[in-house]
């Protein structure tokens, strides 16, 4: 059996993206979303007829879960990008599908039960992978809503239930999308106000481009970002990796006060990699205390003996004294 723990630079990346975007009705949400690379648009809201004909694309007006399940089945190959509009109609057909399939799972007014809720969660998430196993990307298409807690408010996705939490634990980047005066902004970092998630750096506000010819490409710039941002942490673990293996094997050597300090200036003079120079000092701070020397926050050297020397230095002493 192989070894099933990995460094960091053997884990698996995965090659596709999942994003949602929400915000206000009427500002171009979907739209956007059909910017990303070769999309298919999944329209469980009905509203593909209110997107600009320039900007439309190969579409499965959804009348059923019945129709998604088939439309997997075929062959997805020209697609890069699977476009949900909106994810909260998604779970309203997930819901039919499911109490059609069980009446136990809904209740009498046409809602989920408590176990029908646990057996969508199961469906949406399988829903995902398989998504990914076709190497996807997913974006999700949501509208906003507001919660108030206190005298404070709080701008959440409009998604079912607990799902808004089960959907963005899955998600890579989350984009709250909200005019500014005249113009349209995307904004992936957390706040206080609204839900984000920024994993590849994005700029904390980004303008949203008025789109005047057929070039649609938004969210396709931001995906190459994000997978450039992904392979390049990767070469960054592998780089970080081979340090702690060099700083580690050069603190073994230290044997001398005069390594223990040439140690340090060659530490200083590396270029850091995330804590790579305090994993460092942690080792040969060690190295050196099992050596009997301390270190002087003045100079930023150790000094002191050799404990060999020391105890040579005794042994002589009680030989003269015999």
């Amino acid at each position: 059996m192989g070894n099933l723990i990995k460094k960091p630079s053997q884990l698996e990346v995965s090659g596709s993206v999942k994003i949602l975007i929400y915000g206000q009705p009427g500002l171009g949400k979907t739209t956007l979303g059909l910017s990303a690379q070769k999309p298919l648009l999944l329209d469980f809201d009905g509203g593909v007829h209110r997107v600009n004909p320039m900007h439309q694309t190969d579409t499965l007006q959804v009348n059923s879960w019945d129709e998604v399940i088939d439309v997997f089945k075929e062959d997805l190959r020209p697609y890069e990008t699977i476009i949900i509009d909106t994810a909260g109609k998604m779970l309203d057909f997930m819901n039919v599908y499911l109490i059609k399939n069980d009446p136990k799972l809904g209740k009498r007014d046409g809602s989920l039960s408590l176990q029908g809720y646990g057996a969508r969660k199961v469906m949406f998430v399988n829903f995902l992978k398989q998504a990914s196993a076709l190497n996807k990307n997913l974006v999700f298409i949501a509208h906003d809503k507001e919660d108030k807690q206190g005298d404070s408010l709080f701008i959440r996705p409009e998604i079912g239930g607990s799902s808004s939490g089960d959907l963005i634990k899955e998600l890579d980047l989350v984009g709250y999308m909200e005019a500014v005066g005249k113009n349209r902004t995307i904004s992936f970092d957390p706040c206080d106000k609204f839900y984000g998630k920024n994993t590849c750096q994005l700029d904390s506000l980004i303008q949203v481009p008025v789109l005047t010819t057929s070039k649609n490409d938004f969210l396709t710039n931001i995906i190459n970002k994000y997978k450039e941002n992904q392979a390049n942490r990767v070469v960054m673990v592998q780089e970080y990796e081979s340090l702690l293996k060099l700083i580690k094997s050069n603190a073994e050597e230290c044997k001398t006060l005069k390594e223990c300090n040439e140690y340090l200036d060659w530490v200083n003079s590396l270029t850091n990699i995330w804590d790579s120079k305090i994993q460092a000092g942690v080792l040969i701070n060690k190295k050196a205390r099992e050596l009997g020397f301390t270190f002087n926050k003045l100079t930023k050297y150790f000094e002191g003996e050799v404990k060999e020397t020391k105890k040579a230095t005794s042994k002589v002493q009680e030989e003269l004294n015999v």
